[in-house]
């Protein structure tokens, strides 16, 4: 290509102004000279192009093959259906017929799901792939989507291209899907009553009617058939404390694009309204108060205690309106409202027919039926006077041999107690022996067979066991000396933690458990963390399913005794649910309810309106007959862009300058001289012609 440049030896301003009065002369000299001045003005239209300094410049052009930029949505709802064996195979024709276009350089870029809950966002892809296309390079941009985008812009000018926009979009427009909607979710209730939850069954191309599944902590509560398009209420009642696992799942629709969304879960957080305790002493001791103030000190508990210090046998002629004391109420306590408390404590109780037969027969139906009791034993247990003796013999851990050690000893975890979670981890307990203070009494007792003591004293005589009677626990402390470590007796111990657990699990803390199965997503990222507590020596592979129906194996390695753990990186978003034999947990990765999943039909609406400003196109991929339809590709210079069976792109025609020479019309400094020494000689040239 060849082209004029100037380059001014003199500034242009004053090249400028020399040019104007140059102009101005010429003028003048021609009007008062006549045809004699026209070589004056040819002399001065020679200076002022010196001083441009013109040269000729030949440039080598390479024509620049422009881009076209094809944009594949690999999202979670392309996912779904034969959306992506569609895309996939028009991603390969697009590349192949690409590849016969000399004009164009072909760019794809594969788009994943955005990351937390921003969805399907093309656009933003697209400008990262482009930042290194110049605008007039690019020819065209295609998407390969199901059309649910997230970040379209609002307009043409706010857009970051102004190419033609072809969309391809995958799905088919008879899709059909179920889904559950929650309206009123209770993240918390009170534990004992009953909560409220109201949701609707969504539907494109379905029956009118489903069949709705709930589940509590994985076992089946309701089974009712619901309108859909109707919302409709369910009541259940809050179980335990810790989260309550609901489960609400409607029937499955033939051929619907998933069932992912047909389940919706939601964690209730049980909460306690007071824990209510029972506390009754047999006798004023040391380890009294340690029990009072260790249920004092917890703001939610509602601590009733009674200390029994006039037995019936006792008779001293003092008259009833002179004692300070009150009568204990057992009928109250043990026949009207036993089951108000959460956990009753006999603290060095003895039998001393306080209590009739027939209230220790109500102890024990209160605990089968779900209630919790704790035994502290004092010497009182080995005697003929032991609760032992009792109705209350039928649920104890263990029963007294009538032995009673009274020596220094230490009290240590056992084997089971190293992975029992009311004992594992006790600060002090990684030592040996442990670093803690002696206790000073043990009540020998012989534990029921399939009952393993978690803690041992003097002799190896078993110290704190555990039990379970039909749904309700029972725990039997063999000592009175726990207070022992609470005034810091030879460097005292960690009784809050031992006795702050022992209450809990008797009150069915989920954390504190044997047998239990927790998953854990960190943060907004996708990897999960897998727990699994076990009394046993091994744990079994876990489940992991997948919001998708995906199963995988898990395997556990140890991690602590009685805790095995792993991790996973989820490759979907949504609800995964974990099973262990008989064990089911839940873990949400993401967004409860991640936009991929809330709408999942494809849509040729939303992108319309740009692609047509743009002077590009929307069209369906799949045909009635079941078939894909792949537009044409061509160049379109002028005119149209679109058609019916194709799409156009529109070239720049750019090319990259390889090479350039240049060519000066003139010899700078030297030919202004020669200018200058001509314009001398017409000077003499018209003075001697003056004088002639």
């Amino acid at each position: 290509m060849l082209s004029l440049s100037l380059a001014p030896l003199i500034p242009v301003p004053v090249l400028w102004a020399l040019a104007g009065l140059a102009a101005l002369l010429a003028v003048v000299a021609v009007l008062a000279r006549g045809s004699v001045a026209l070589l004056r003005v040819l002399v001065l239209a020679l200076v002022l192009l010196a001083l441009a300094n013109p040269s000729l410049v030949q440039e080598e052009r390479e024509p620049v093959r422009d881009v076209v930029a094809v944009v594949v949505d690999r999202s979670g709802s392309q996912g779904l259906g034969d959306r992506p064996a569609m895309t996939d195979r028009v991603r390969a024709e697009l590349q192949r017929r690409l590849g016969t276009l000399a004009e164009i350089e072909p760019r794809f870029v594969d788009v994943p799901e955005a990351g937390g809950d921003e969805g399907t966002r093309l656009f933003t892809a697209l400008s990262s792939a482009l930042a290194d296309v110049p605008p007039d390079r690019l020819a065209g941009v295609v998407m390969l989507t199901d059309g649910v985008v997230h970040d379209i812009p609002a307009n043409l000018a706010s857009a970051s291209f102004k190419a033609p926009l072809h969309v391809l979009v995958t799905g088919r427009p008879d899709e059909r899907d179920r889904q559950i909607r929650l309206i009123e979710a209770p993240r918390f209730g009170i534990v004992g009553r009953d909560q409220t939850i109201r949701a609707e069954v969504m539907e494109r191309g379905g029956t009118g009617a489903a069949v709705v599944t709930v589940r509590r902590d994985g076992e089946e509560v309701v089974r009712q058939s619901v309108r859909t398009g109707q919302p409709f209420n369910l009541t259940l009642r809050v179980e335990h404390g810790g989260p309550n696992v609901v489960e609400i799942e409607a029937e499955a629709l033939p051929g619907e694009l998933t069932t992912a969304n047909n389940r919706a879960v939601l964690p209730i957080e049980g909460i306690r309204e007071k824990l209510r305790v029972l506390l009754v002493s047999g006798e004023p001791h040391a380890g009294e108060r340690t029990w009072r103030n260790l249920l004092k000190s917890d703001a939610n508990v509602d601590l009733v205690h009674f200390t029994i210090l006039r037995p019936p046998e006792k008779q001293d002629g003092t008259p009833i309106s002179e004692l300070s004391l009150i009568a204990f109420p057992t009928r109250e306590l043990f026949q009207q409202k036993i089951k108000d408390f959460d956990l009753i404590i006999f603290d060095r109780y003895a039998n001393q027919s306080v209590l009739p037969s027939s209230y220790f027969d109500n102890i024990v139906r209160y605990v089968r039926e779900g209630g919790a009791l704790l035994i502290a034993a004092g010497p009182e247990f080995a005697s003929a006077a032991s609760l032992a003796r009792t109705r209350l013999a039928a649920i104890l851990p263990g029963e007294p041999n009538g032995r009673v050690v009274e020596r220094p000893y230490k009290a240590a975890l056992t084997g089971s107690g190293q992975r029992h979670p009311v004992t594992r981890d006790l600060p002090g307990s990684d030592a040996s022996p442990p670093a803690w203070g002696d206790w000073l009494r043990l009540i020998g007792a012989e534990v029921r067979p399939g009952v393993t003591p978690i803690m041992a004293g003097a002799d190896s005589l078993p110290l704190l066991a555990l039990s379970r009677e039909d749904k309700g626990r029972v725990a039997l402390l063999l000592s009175d000396h726990a207070w022992l470590w609470a005034r810091g007796y030879e460097g005292g111990g960690p009784h809050l933690d031992l006795l702050r657990r022992l209450g809990h699990w008797l009150m069915k803390e989920p954390a504190l458990e044997e047998e239990a199965l927790r998953a854990t997503a960190t943060g907004h990222g996708r990897e999960v963390r897998v727990e699994r507590q076990t009394m046993g020596d091994t744990a079994e592979p876990v489940t992991v399913t997948a919001p998708s129906g995906k199963a995988r194996t898990l395997t556990l390695n140890p991690d602590k005794p009685g805790l095995f753990a792993a991790a996973f990186e989820a490759d979907e978003l949504g609800l995964h649910t974990l099973r262990a034999g008989a064990l089911v947990a839940f873990v949400s990765v993401g967004p409860a309810n991640p936009r991929e999943l809330v709408d999942v039909f494809s849509d040729t609406e939303r992108l319309r309106g740009l692609a047509e400003a743009t002077g590009g196109s929307v069209r369906r991929l799949a045909e009635a007959g079941g078939g894909i339809a792949i537009p044409r590709l061509q160049i379109a210079r002028s005119g149209r862009l679109a058609g019916s069976d194709w799409i156009g792109f529109r070239p720049s025609d750019s090319a990259a300058v390889r090479g350039v020479s240049v060519y000066p019309l003139g010899l700078g400094l030297a030919a202004l001289a020669a200018l200058a020494a001509a314009v001398l000689a017409m000077w003499l040239l018209e003075g001697r012609r003056r004088r002639a």
